[in-house]
């Protein structure tokens, strides 16, 4: 490799080292406050472990008795920093419900609403990069109209009636895919892909709609740039002004969007499984709730914390390898 290839490379390598500080250094008191708070539920709810083992037998020996079991009795702050010494070291706690290690649950659970919720944003990168660059690329014309108006026609529909459509026609009429369950990876790739097909495409609508949407706005503005001009008069060809100058610079509102996107792809998970009837985070997350068992709940809330933050970063990151001004804070 030349000097001046080594040179870009070290200034890239400089560039996303910078932006990943930057993020952590943000991200780590975020994490720090969000446990905090996650933690205090439990003080919130007025909740306890006795109550959801004694029911209505609860006698103030009793409930005593356990709570000093679980190590309630203490103050709030020692309880606090005895759970995340244990949360750092990935000791979730033990469910008030069944004395289950949370960690192995929320693991088992995790797998399969990764599973939905990846395939999802797979679904919504492909398709809304697509049509986002088909859109700016005949801008103004009927295909840009027709991509538009699709575009905002599915954002505004729900993902449990996109499931329960997508159940009612490829599952129940045409039998192309399996209507609820979910099958490990391990027991065979194409059985896998089938149960999280249906999910996925349901919980896609919205990102694919907003990514499509994002992009086309920003290639569009980059259309508009002086330099695009320019490039046009020294006689470069269509296709590498968009990549080498459009794409590049039109491409941070849609890679944006896409950090933003992936909370709401967890969430929507709480009403795809219970439609497909999947035991995955969310509904671990529903039932633990329902349950008043706060240590679940935590757990639910400290996991999802963790992957939300670990995407942004990845994003920030491709941000600053992807398009330069966003490393410089532009």
């Amino acid at each position: 490799m030349s000097a001046a290839g080594l040179s870009r490379v070290k200034r890239a390598g400089v560039r996303v080292a910078s932006v990943a500080g930057r993020s952590i250094a943000i991200f780590v008191p975020v994490f720090a406050v969000a446990t905090f708070v996650t933690f205090a539920l439990r003080t919130l709810s007025g909740l306890s472990p006795a109550h959801l083992q004694l029911g209505e037998s609860a006698t103030p020996e009793n409930i005593a008795r356990i709570e000093h079991q679980w190590g309630l009795d203490k103050p709030f702050l020692t309880q606090y920093l005895d759970w995340f010494g244990n949360l750092l070291s990935g000791d979730l706690g033990t469910s008030w419900f069944n004395g289950a290690d949370i960690a192995r649950l929320l693991t088992e659970g995790a797998v399969i609403s990764l599973s939905v919720a990846g395939f999802a944003l797979l679904i919504g990168v492909v398709f809304g990069f697509g049509l986002g660059v088909l859109a700016a690329w005949r801008r103004t014309t009927w295909v840009d109209r027709g991509i538009t108006g699709f575009t905002t026609f599915i954002s505004v529909m729900p993902s449990f009636v996109v499931g329960i459509a997508l159940v009612g026609v490829f599952a129940v009429g045409l039998g192309w895919f399996p209507s609820a369950g979910y099958v490990p990876a391990d027991r065979g790739f194409g059985v896998w892909l089938a149960h999280i097909t249906l999910p996925a495409i349901a919980l896609s609508f919205d990102t694919v709609s907003d990514v499509a949407r994002q992009l086309r706005a920003g290639l569009v503005a980059a259309y508009r740039e002086n330099y695009v001009t320019g490039a046009v008069v020294r006689g470069l060809s269509p296709r590498r002004i968009f990549f080498r100058h459009v794409l590049r610079n039109g491409i941070g509102p849609a890679l944006t969007v896409l950090g933003l996107k992936f909370p709401n792809l967890l969430g929507g998970a709480v009403v795809t499984e219970a439609i497909f009837g999947m035991p995955g985070f969310g509904q671990f997350a529903a039932q633990s709730a329902q349950r008043g068992d706060v240590p679940a709940v935590q757990g639910v809330l400290v996991v999802s914390i963790v992957l939300v933050v670990v995407f942004n970063l990845l994003v920030n990151i491709i941000l600053a390898r992807v398009t330069p001004a966003s490393a410089r804070g532009v």
